[in-house]
C-alpha cells in the first residue's frame, strides 16, 4: 500500500502541503518560509482563516521533531493532542493565550478567565461556582499574586506539574470547610459550605454528594 507521499503505509507521513493543499504550491518554498493566506482572498472572513491557517502551521511545526515537513503518525498525534506531548507544552500555552487573552496585553485577566467559562444572560444573578472560579484564579492560578495570568502561570494551570489534581482541590475543600480542623468533614460543615462544594470538580460540581455515603 502505498501513501500520499509514495512511502510504505509502514512509515507513512503527512505533509504539511497535504494537510492544506489549497495553501500548496511548491513544497521547497514552504520549508522557506511560513504560509501568508494570500491564496484565502476568496473565502469568507478571510483574516479569521488566515490566522487559523498560521496557528495550525504554527502548532504543525512544533510537532515537525525533525523539521522535514512532512509528520510521521507520532508527528500528527502530536499536532492533533498537543496537550499530550511535552515538547508541545509552547505551543499549548500560547493557543491558550490568544483564546483567552481579549485585550491583547499578553496576559489572562480574572474576567478573562470567567468570560471563558462562563457568559450570564442580562438579569441572571451569577451562580456561586463562578465566585468559587474567581477564588481558584486568586488563590492557585495567579502564582505570584499580580491579578493576572502569564505564560508561566498558564502552562501551570493547563498543564500542571505531575500530581494528583483531585487530591489538590479536595484538600482544599478540606481546609475551607473543616472548621473544627478535626481533620474530617462532618455534614453539616459541607453543607455551611455547600456553594463551593457543587462548584468544585472534586465533587463533579455538586452531583457526588447526591449519592449516598456512609462517612455521612
Amino acid at each position: 500500500m502505498m501513501t500520499p507521499t509514495g512511502t510504505s503505509s509502514t512509515t507513512m507521513r503527512l505533509s504539511w502541503d497535504e494537510r492544506w493543499p489549497r495553501n500548496s504550491t511548491n513544497s521547497a518554498q514552504k520549508k522557506a518560509k511560513p504560509v501568508s493566506g494570500e491564496e484565502f482572498h476568496d473565502v469568507e472572513d478571510a483574516e479569521t482563516y488566515k490566522k487559523m491557517l498560521a496557528r495550525d502551521e504554527r502548532r504543525f511545526r512544533a510537532a515537525d521533531q525533525d523539521g522535514d515537513l512532512r509528520a510521521t503518525r507520532e508527528e500528527l498525534t502530536a499536532f492533533l493532542h498537543p496537550e499530550e506531548f511535552p515538547h508541545m507544552r509552547d505551543v499549548v500555552v500560547a493557543e491558550t493565550l490568544e483564546d483567552l487573552d481579549k485585550n491583547k496585553d499578553g496576559y489572562i485577566q480574572v474576567e478573562e478567565y470567567i468570560a471563558d467559562l462562563y457568559s450570564a444572560e442580562p438579569g441572571e444573578e451569577e451562580p456561586a461556582w463562578v465566585q468559587t472560579e474567581r477564588d481558584q484564579f486568586r488563590d492557585f492560578r495567579d502564582l505570584n499574586k499580580d491579578g493576572h495570568l502569564d505564560g508561566r502561570e498558564v502552562g501551570h494551570w493547563v498543564l500542571p506539574p505531575a500530581q494528583d489534581q483531585p487530591l489538590v482541590e479536595a484538600n482544599h475543600l478540606l481546609h475551607e470547610s473543616d472548621t473544627d480542623k478535626d481533620g474530617r468533614l462532618s455534614k453539616a460543615e459541607i453543607l455551611g459550605n455547600w456553594n463551593m462544594f457543587v462548584g468544585s470538580q472534586a465533587t463533579n460540581y455538586g452531583e457526588d454528594l447526591t449519592r449516598h455515603h456512609d462517612e455521612l
